[in-house]
């Protein structure tokens, strides 16, 4: 049997792409090939997968026959849910499909005709998102935010039980670069007598992956732990926008509301499951004396293989800054393996009940932190709660995000012995309030 672990000949460094741009790509080489949904121009939006600087239009590979038949009506269809449900298997060969026609030299003049200029391509939400669930599995930031409310008991006695998370909302997820518009909703300062309602002042950034389900789970069907991962169909990057002041003032007792649902913010390309095989590795051991994790989420071999090499970097750039041709300056970078939770227990977790996932549903990691300030993952925490605002390069200083400050994502893997893979950027710039 294939493990999710298992690398092959798409995975081998020495492999090159006769797309010259993918050879040495930060983000995209022919040992990636993340699949998205764009739009070349006007056109309608179909299945891509991102080489180098350009972008291979799946579609058309499948009306010419250049894919597996198995593969080619789901590579058709606008929208990458029928390909995520698909089987394992069908999902191997059609990545090995995929990278044999970019790397072989006698296949690049049925193939490049089929190619689009990323640049000049509109990039769509990946899939049909039929649910959204937030997770708070960074045990650092929830820590951090602890500490800043119960400074001798930060974590809360069922963290290091259960994985904690909330349903957030589909319908305002939206691809990288699309403005975010500034929240407004009720707000209450510790010495008013009332709330009011205004324009969120404390915005902040959640540094996240995104999690995208694969073939899923019937209703009243738990996924078992040692199975999770065969329901991963890839990994994103994910900011989950956060109004603190009214997340503050509405959260108890029943937890996030309008303070998370106004805008979630997703890179456009799923970084699959098999390109990331290589960058496993074994999830961090817990500290001497936590609780024993519960048999349903205990799988040795999620333990040895479910965390992933993965850095992750967010980067600032204020509407001052970009007029003074000043770099975007980066507030934090640390690795993703700093959840309490692996991904796969996430996952059986959510379905623990019973709960159907299905393809395309989404799931987020929660803000995922360093134990030290430069690998913070949100501002609240970089700035304790906005009393030690951030200083820029430019003399400007931040303790949330002002109007036209704009949050950029980005993320890296890397392993020994392997070329790197990147997942693209999540990048959203802040409107004001209408």
């Amino acid at each position: 049997m294939t493990r999710w672990w298992t690398t092959d000949e798409t995975h081998d460094p020495a492999r090159t792409s006769w797309v010259d741009s993918a050879n040495g790509h930060a983000d995209f080489p022919i040992q990636n090939l993340p699949y998205g949904v764009f739009s070349p121009g006007d056109a309608p939006a179909r299945i891509g997968v991102a080489i180098g600087d350009h972008v291979l239009d799946l579609a058309a590979c499948a009306q010419s026959g250049l894919l597996p038949a198995d593969a080619a009506t789901l590579c058709g269809e606008p929208a990458l849910n029928s390909l995520m449900a698909a089987p394992g298997a069908l999902r191997r060969a059609l990545r090995r499909q995929l990278s044999d026609l970019l790397s072989a030299p006698d296949a690049r003049a049925q193939v490049e005709g089929k190619l689009h200029t990323l640049k000049d391509c509109v990039l769509h939400l990946p899939a049909r998102i039929g649910d959204y669930t937030d997770f708070y599995v960074g045990i650092h930031h929830a820590t951090n935010v602890g500490r800043l409310f119960r400074p001798d008991n930060p974590l809360l006695p069922n963290y290091k039980y259960v994985p904690i998370g909330y349903h957030g909302r589909a319908s305002s997820i939206r691809p990288s670069g699309v403005p975010m518009v500034r929240s407004r909703g009720q707000r209450k300062m510790p010495d008013a007598d009332a709330p009011v309602f205004a324009p969120c002042a404390r915005l902040d950034y959640e540094l996240e992956m995104g999690v995208w389900i694969g073939p899923g789970n019937a209703l009243g069907t738990p996924i078992p732990i040692t199975q999770a991962s065969d329901h991963i169909a890839g990994l994103s990057l994910l900011n989950d926008w956060s109004a603190r002041d009214m997340q503050a003032w509405e959260y108890q007792p029943l937890g996030p509301f309008l303070a998370k649902n106004f805008h979630s913010s997703i890179s456009p390309w799923i970084v699959t499951s098999e390109a990331l095989a290589p960058f496993r590795i074994a999830q961090p051991p817990r500290p001497q004396g936590d609780p024993a994790i519960l048999p349903y989420l205990l799988d040795p071999q999620d333990q040895a293989h479910g965390a992933f090499a993965i850095t992750l970097e967010v980067h600032l750039s204020t509407a001052a800054m970009r007029d003074q041709g000043i770099a975007p300056v980066r507030l934090s970078s640390g690795p993703a393996s700093n959840m309490y939770w692996t991904i796969a227990q996430i996952v059986t977790h959510h379905a623990s009940n019973g709960c159907n996932l299905n393809p395309g549903d989404l799931l987020g990691t929660g803000t995922i932190s360093a134990p030290t300030p430069d690998g913070y993952g949100s501002l609240l925490e970089l700035t304790d709660g906005g009393r030690t605002p951030v200083m820029l390069p430019n003399g400007e200083q931040r303790s949330f995000l002002c109007d036209g400050d704009e949050i950029t994502l980005s993320a890296r893997a890397l392993a020994d012995g392997f070329t790197p893979i990147g997942f693209g950027e999540c990048r959203a710039r802040v409107l004001p309030s209408p």
